[in-house]
């Protein structure tokens, strides 16, 4: 297969990840100290503050809930000309970036900026100066990306389904807030406000398909249900993490370690969307914590088989057939390497992937760099509390166990036990 085939593969056009996407990253450095808090600060952050809230909410969350509706979005438009995955995955992640630095401004006042083109071009230009220290290791072409995307306007099909996903996303906190406040001060006029925003996608094949069918809208309220389950129950942590937010944090790093080793879109795909989905069936079990798990012998693997069987029996009738495969590669196994050929799942390594199989024909997928991921969000979740002067003997034995875990680990040249040190 050619590299023309392989980009007209869909939900991959030839737009600007045509360059080879080793280019996207120079040099050895990479991934920061300082970023990783960066992103990790979302979790503290607090959302509708001025306001009475049942349940805390927190930009984190809004932003992972935010990033599974633009996925159930774009799974209806990609066969739309100028569809592109990895744009709404980087446009997410740039507006995410965007809300680390803005987000004491009260929405009204935002949307009144960005109705002024010369106003928002200034702020967008302090957002990147406060932001460009760390995010300028990623690597040029990513720096220069980031930029391009808020000098652009909300036309193409990849940024009009992330901001339909961003005011469904509010709306659904809006109905939370809207309860404990119905005749609350400004209530009427976000409301209204809302409704106008939402009112501009309904030519979208998923905002319609929402208005008609309750499993759908079910399908959605069941992925924000995570926000409101937190990792680390039994233990006090500071700040808490929900399933949500921390499925956001790994799909991120697991995006950017993708374009870091090479992986072709299909495999940056499976990666970012594995990392989101990876705990969508805690939301049928909850959050076992692993010393739980291996206490008895077999209770893991009888836990495996419980949310396989409730994800058929809760979650797939709630998604179109057609999309079942796919989502059970994000929610199934999801720590494996794997490629398909000849219609034949196949285990292998990354390193393999990456020397034979890094064609979006094979659809690979690196799980074993996913649950490192998923292992370095744990470890800095757990220095975030300690600094904060949260001390357990729990906590520490989990930074040790973590930190052993991965003392020697590299995988596609990914140097982990770098990146545990730095914490």
């Amino acid at each position: 297969m050619g590299a023309g085939e392989i980009e007209s593969l869909v939900g991959f056009p030839k737009t600007y990840h045509q360059l080879p996407i080793t280019c996207l990253f120079k040099g050895e450095s990479f991934m920061t100290k300082s970023f990783i808090l960066e992103i990790f600060s979302a979790a503290a952050m607090q959302r509708w503050n001025d306001k009475i809230r049942p349940v805390e909410l927190k930009e984190l969350d809004k932003q992972a809930h935010k990033m599974t509706i633009a996925y159930f979005l774009g799974k209806f438009e990609e066969s739309e000309k100028g569809f592109d995955w990895l744009e709404i995955i980087e446009g997410g992640l740039f507006e995410f970036l965007e809300r680390l630095v803005i987000t004491d401004l009260k929405p009204q006042i935002f949307n009144r900026i960005k109705e002024d083109r010369k106003k928002y071009e200034e702020l967008t230009r302090w957002v990147f100066k406060k932001l460009e220290p760390i995010i300028s290791p990623l690597g040029a072409d990513f720096l220069q990306r980031f930029k391009n995307y808020f000098s652009g306007t909300d036309t193409t099909i990849n940024q009009r389904i992330i901001n339909a996903a961003h005011f469904y996303a509010t709306r659904w906190e809006f109905d939370i807030i809207e309860r404990a406040n119905p005749t609350g001060y400004e209530i009427p006029d976000i409301k209204n406000f809302l409704q106008q925003k939402q009112e501009r996608y309904y030519d979208l094949a998923g905002i319609q398909q929402l208005a008609l069918y309750e499993k759908y809208r079910n399908f959605l309220d069941l992925c924000g249900q995570l926000r409101f389950q937190y990792r680390w129950s039994h233990l006090n942590m500071i700040p808490r993490t929900s399933v949500l937010g921390h499925m956001l944090i790994v799909a991120v790093f697991s995006y950017l370690f993708s374009l870091q080793i090479g992986a072709c879109p299909k495999r940056c795909f499976n990666n970012y969307f594995t990392g989101l989905f990876h705990d969508l069936p805690e939301v049928l079990t909850r959050d076992i914590i692993s010393p739980v798990k291996r206490s008895i012998e077999g209770l893991d693997s009888l836990i495996k088989a419980y949310e396989k069987e409730q994800m058929d029996k809760e979650v797939f009738n709630l998604i179109p057939a057609s999309w079942h495969s796919e989502m059970k590669t994000f929610t199934e196994d999801e720590f494996t390497n794997i490629i398909t050929l000849e219609d034949k799942v196949i285990r292998t390594d990354t390193e393999t992937i990456s020397r034979k199989y890094n064609q979006g024909h094979f659809n690979p997928r690196d799980g074993a760099m996913i649950k490192a991921v998923d292992d370095l969000t744990a470890y800095v979740e757990t220095y975030c509390s300690m600094e904060n002067g949260v001390r357990s003997p729990d906590l520490a034995e989990a930074r040790r166990s973590i930190s052993e875990k991965y003392r020697d680990t590299v995988i596609g040249g990914i140097q982990f036990p770098a990146l545990f040190a730095q914490f």
